[in-house]
């Protein structure tokens, strides 16, 4: 139900009350207040206090990797999961004094594991009488003051959204995730904390949650008609005078938004993706934003505000819980208010410490559950493939995908007026350790090849767009001479783009040539051994996050739409695996396309 202002208020108000006795400021504000000035020789009064923050947590509470079937681990040794993280906390708690503290999130909590995974769709938390949330139960232990909306919170629909907010002891906040009817906050906007000092007057602190305007695009099947995300600059310009006005001493933002001021959709949002840097430039008042969605590591940065000239804090702590934000303030207190003096971040390294046994305690059971799940056999394999070649040659285990995609496709179209046309698949290495074995096959290899609820459209494309798309996607190859050495771990990513903006598709046959620059590179793109006719038309199962706009692919997102399921892509895979029996790469693997240089393969 749309909330008035003065309900809204109120809520948010006691949101914040509730979140400032869990960090152990259960005392009202003293009503005397500080002394008048520093007259008298008397020394001014101090106070400081830590602001602690994680974001893209993902699903991870353990330090485990669900489709290795092992702990978690990287070549840089990282750790991951909230129950590091509550170490971390604990740690903080203890030597800066826990009334001293607030522990905040920005966003992407409820999806990226297969523990996630199950409670979302497996043993759903939606269901009459079903399960808490691990990531609630853990976040609730831990004792979170607040969290922002990520884009990823919106992946299993509202309802499941909606459930984990019920069972959070915390707001989950979204400034500008709007009832699309009404335009008023679907969310808390903000909430209020109040911080003990020995001076007398609490200290009030605000933080604002921000969330991305992608959602719009990316959750477009979940939102669509029911919210509207408008840009993050425009609604911290909105909130942030509101939340001084009512006497916030420091305003925090927990933005899930990255800092570079791009976007990967293109044109499609009058938006910024990642605008967490422009918040800070252009609207006064912040002291200091929690950035997330990037999926990189910030340990501080510091932007000039336009308008005030004043320093604004940024700092992204590593996904997953790898790392951990400390924000520290330093107040004095001035002309009857608390004035920041001075803030700096840092991050702290989850890989120092131990699992917190109170977490992995509480949630052992679930962890259980959840690995006797993902090691069922559901049928096998007669060679062992692996993606760990898949961003730089064509691989059976892509080719994989890249059936059951075709043959879904083909089987939804068959009958109507669609069924003639070709059709051609395009899929993405999301994962370079990915791998399926020889022998038995489990639910965690098959999920392993696709770790995200993607689901599965189909698109009407011709030849010509399908060779821009081609060239597009060609981008991710850094140019390289003919005759040069080739150093696979230099040859990808080029300008930054990751592996999952990368298509391969199969259907077609075509090279690209790394040696030419960027959008002259696709050679030879044939359909059943004869160049194609850019008037051809063709039909491209494509995943909702391509078709919807992410990557920004050219012409995909305006292309007609033939059809969509609400299956995850993953689902249908798995279901596949179990209908064959065996997967055998003779029966639908070939080299439908290489890199080259003046004709010559690379590999």
């Amino acid at each position: 139900m749309p909330l008035n202002r003065r309900t809204f208020l109120e809520r948010s108000a006691a949101a914040g009350a509730g979140a400032a006795i869990t960090g152990g400021a259960a005392t009202p504000a003293a009503a005397d207040e500080p002394g008048r000035g520093h007259g008298h020789g008397r020394p001014p009064k101090r106070y400081s206090f830590t602001v602690m923050g994680t974001t893209d947590l993902h699903g991870n509470v353990f330090n485990w990797d669900y489709f290795t079937d092992r702990e978690f681990d990287d070549k840089a040794h990282n750790d991951v999961g909230l129950a590091k993280i509550s170490t971390l906390v604990n740690r903080v708690r203890k030597e800066k004094g826990r009334r001293n503290t607030l522990l905040i999130d920005a966003g992407d909590t409820i999806q990226g594991t297969q523990l996630s995974y199950y409670y979302a769709k497996v043993d759903p938390i939606t269901a009459e009488r079903g399960p808490v949330h691990p990531m609630a139960q853990a976040m609730n232990a831990i004792g979170y003051d607040a969290a922002a909306l990520g884009n990823h919170e919106f992946n299993y629909g509202i309802p499941v959204l909606r459930k984990f907010e019920e069972q959070c002891d915390f707001p989950l906040l979204g400034a500008n995730a709007l009832d699309a009817k009404t335009l008023r906050p679907a969310f808390p906007p903000y909430s209020l904390h109040r911080l003990r000092t020995p001076h007398g007057r609490d200290v009030r602190v605000a933080v604002l949650g921000l969330t991305n305007p992608g959602i719009a695009i990316w959750d477009k099947q979940n939102v669509s008609g029911k919210m509207v995300f408008p840009g993050l600059e425009e609604q911290a310009a909105k909130w942030v005078p509101k939340l001084r006005s009512m006497g916030a001493d420091v305003v925090i933002v927990s933005a899930h938004s990255g800092s570079s001021g791009t976007s990967s959709y293109g044109d499609q949002l009058p938006y910024i993706e990642n605008a967490a840097g422009l918040v800070a430039e252009q609207v006064p008042g912040i002291d200091a934003i929690l950035v997330g969605h990037a999926h990189t590591e910030i340990a501080e940065d510091f932007v000039t505000n336009k308008e005030t000239g004043k320093q604004v804090v940024l700092s992204e702590p590593l996904k997953w819980g790898q790392r951990l934000t400390l924000f520290d303030f330093d107040l004095v207190w001035e002309k009857g208010r608390w004035t920041v003096e001075k803030v700096g971040a840092q991050v702290l390294n989850s890989n120092t410490v131990a699992e917190d046994e109170e977490i992995t305690r509480l949630l052992g059971d679930e962890h259980k559950k959840v690995v006797a799940y993902v090691n069922q056999v559901i049928g096998r394999s007669t060679v062992a493939m692996s993606t760990a070649a898949a961003p730089w040659k064509d691989e059976p285990i892509i080719d994989l995908i890249n059936q059951v995609q075709a043959e879904t496709v083909k089987a939804a179209l068959a009958g109507g007026q669609w069924a003639a046309l070709p059709v051609l698949s395009q899929a993405s290495c999301f994962s370079r350790t990915a791998a399926i074995p020889a022998g038995d096959v489990t639910i965690r290899d098959t999920a392993g090849l696709y770790p995200f609820e993607n689901t599965l459209e189909a698109r009407l494309m011709t030849g010509a767009q399908l060779k821009e798309y081609l060239e597009f996607s060609a981008r991710y190859y850094v140019q390289t001479p003919a005759g040069a050495p080739v150093d696979t771990s230099k040859l990808t990513n080029a300008g930054g783009t990751p592996d999952y903006n990368y298509d391969a598709v199969s259907g077609v046959t075509y090279e690209i040539d790394i040696a030419k620059p960027a959008g002259s590179r696709i050679v030879d793109l044939s359909f059943e051994g004869r160049p194609i006719d850019p008037a051809a038309r063709f039909v491209l199962a494509v995943n909702n996050y391509r078709a919807s706009g992410g990557g920004n692919f050219p012409h995909v997102a305006r292309a007609q739409q033939l059809w969509a399921n609400s299956e995850e892509i993953r689902n249908t895979i798995i279901s596949w695996v179990q209908a064959k029996g065996t997967v055998d790469p003779a029966a639908f693997a070939s080299v439908g396309w290489r890199l080259t240089r003046e004709g010559t393969p690379v590999f």
